[in-house]
């Protein structure tokens, strides 16, 4: 095993309890310059645990909770009314009007998928070379028009031209500012973020519904066009006023002096920036950084090729979204306004659980546990909905099912990522392998719900169920393959007084 190193300096356990920080004097009231504070500039654990580098941390990250979050949330909202809104489309003659049968509205939701799958790998890797501060709105930009587009297809070919292209132009996005949130979040601080950034996909689902209740009963016909089409400019055009907001507010890497960071950041927040975040990474042997080597890096490791298969395995297991108002529709509760509205209350309470089971995993340190209970109560949900034909009982079990769906998405993603930290070009390229591939998952689930099966889909959640199985499977082998690497970086630091940083499991 070669030798484990860090990438901030090691400081010994015999330094600390003498109160020496390396290469400077004895810590003590009677230092001349600042009588007890390290200067911010070194990285020593020692000198990042005082409480005036803490302060100035915290300071940091509260910056960055009230300018970065907000404009990620918002993009990442539009992202996902530009990307599902066919759900609430087909309530509205969408088939109808472009002459769809059989199962040809599944083909273009799964279609979708094999643009994002073709344009993911590069984005990501040429993120690291470029400003993603520029790089990610412009993709917004595009995404925006040519989700409006929709409003003009016309037949199913013309459907399934545009929505190829705009997987295209979003896949760059999630990984993007996902890999932008691993740049400024530590592994302790990241899992709780990617839940508030999950949260905007679950509340435009959730409003999803009610945005298209509205549209339909107000401008269905108006100047000559369907309800649907007026869904698809309408959130368009806010998907692209939210790009201009994106360029004030995104920032760019640790260490730059562009984006956000040029007119919103001190030298002071900067350097610790940039010191925490190299503190931060995992105890590994030390690798040359290029994006080919990231990549290298990346396809070797076992644990990429387990983290995509934990994530296709999760995604089936929850391949109802572009499907759910026609299951509620199937309840047969009221009218399709009904049933829109009827849609929210599960994703809202998705999105509160979301956020609750990422406080959790931040505050003990624990990834895997806390994707495997949520999968559980999911499939819980599955179990009610197969075996019963009972409409309350089937609505009720939407309120298990969806949040225990999409309760564990991030920390998947925040997992990956804080795995794949040695170099920032392995990062990027390990969490867009597992983004890509892992979208099988999205390209074969829109066929588990045949139309034949409308309403029960006995089918489709009995193969959710099959999926959630081998999600949890793949969990606790990575935990298993974590923990051992934990013990061994222990093993090889022990006698050398180094502090290794550890795999969360």
């Amino acid at each position: 095993m070669g030798k484990i190193t860090s990438t901030s300096k090691e400081v010994s356990v015999d330094t600390i309890e003498k109160g020496l920080l390396p290469d400077a004097s004895p810590l003590s009231s009677s230092s001349p310059a600042s009588p007890s504070s390290p200067r911010l500039e070194t990285p020593d654990e020692v000198a990042m645990a005082h409480p005036e580098w803490r302060a100035a941390e915290k300071r940091l990250v509260r910056k960055l909770d009230m300018t970065l979050m907000p404009v990620i949330w918002t993009l990442y909202m539009f992202n996902y009314l530009d990307r599902n809104n066919l759900a609430q489309a087909k309530l509205n003659k969408f088939e109808a009007d472009l002459g769809l049968v059989g199962e040809q509205f599944n083909t273009a939701v799964a279609i979708f998928n094999v643009g994002y799958m073709v344009a993911q790998l590069p984005s990501n890797m040429l993120i690291t070379r470029v400003r993603p501060s520029i790089y990610l709105p412009c993709c917004v930009l595009l995404w925006s028009c040519v989700s409006a587009s929709t409003a003009a297809a016309k037949n199913f070919s013309s459907l399934v031209a545009i929505r190829v292209i705009l997987g295209v132009v979003e896949a760059p996005f999630f990984p993007g500012i996902f890999y932008v949130l691993s740049c400024w979040y530590t592994q302790k601080e990241i899992a709780f973020r990617t839940a508030i950034l999950y949260s905007g996909m679950l509340i435009a689902t959730a409003f999803s519904g009610l945005i298209a209740a509205a549209v339909f009963a107000h401008l269905d016909g108006a100047r000559g066009l369907a309800g649907w089409q007026w869904l698809f400019i309408i959130e368009g055009a806010g998907s692209f006023a939210s790009a201009f907001a994106a360029l004030a507010f995104l920032p760019d890497y640790v260490g730059s002096r562009t984006g956000m960071c040029s007119w919103l950041m001190s030298e002071r927040e900067l350097q610790v920036a940039a010191q925490r975040m190299d503190a931060d990474r995992v105890s590994v042997p030390e690798e040359k950084s290029s994006v080919w080597r990231g990549l290298g890096l990346a396809v070797k490791d076992a644990r990429t090729w387990a983290f995509v298969c934990m994530m296709a395995f999760y995604l089936s297991s929850h391949g109802l979204n572009s499907f759910f108002p026609t299951i509620v529709q199937g309840f047969r509760l009221g009218s399709n306004t009904t049933t829109l509205m009827l849609t929210a209350p599960p994703y809202l309470l998705a999105a509160v659980v979301a956020l609750c089971v990422a406080v959790s995993s931040d505050r003990r340190a624990d990834r895997g546990l806390h994707i495997v209970g949520p999968v559980c109560v999911a499939m819980l949900g599955f179990v009610i909905s197969a075996a019963t034909t009972n409409r309350p009982a089937r609505y009720f079990a939407s309120f298990l099912y969806l949040p225990g769906a999409f309760a564990s998405t991030g920390l998947i993603f925040s997992w990956a990522a804080s795995v794949a930290s040695e170099t920032p070009e392995k990062r990027a390229t390990a969490t867009s392998i597992v983004c890509l591939l892992a979208q099988v998952g999205n390209i074969w689930s829109p066929y588990f719900f045949r139309p034949a099966d409308n309403p029960r889909y006995l089918l489709a959640f009995l193969l959710m169920m099959v999926f959630s199985f081998m999600c949890i499977g793949t969990v606790f082998w990575m935990r298993w393959s974590l923990g051992r690497a934990n013990r061994r970086m222990v093993e090889g630091a022990e006698g050398t007084g180094r502090r290794v940083r550890l795999y969360i499991l």
